[in-house]
């Protein structure tokens, strides 16, 4: 069941994430008058977002595997004591 929210939450808001590459950023930010700066700080945003997002993933998934581990050598050791 857990495994099914996670996936439609995922399928819900993808369409928030409209990707560009550092390239089309910069070129975005030298055409861009004085009135659309804030159109290129927020794609800039968007491509910082891009960025965390693996390294949080990994952060999450290091620590359930480390709470996951640490739980199975308690069990381990509750069990040797019985």
């Amino acid at each position: 069941m857990k495994r099914v929210l996670f996936t439609s939450f995922l399928f819900l808001f993808s369409f928030l994430a409209k990707a560009q590459c550092s390239m089309c950023a910069a070129t975005l930010e030298t055409n861009v008058s004085e009135d659309g700066g804030s159109l290129a700080s927020n794609l800039n945003t968007g491509i910082l977002y891009l960025f965390l997002t693996p390294y949080i993933a990994i952060g999450v998934i290091a620590f359930l595997w480390y709470r996951t581990s640490k739980r199975n050598v308690r069990n381990k050791l509750n069990s040797s004591y019985s």
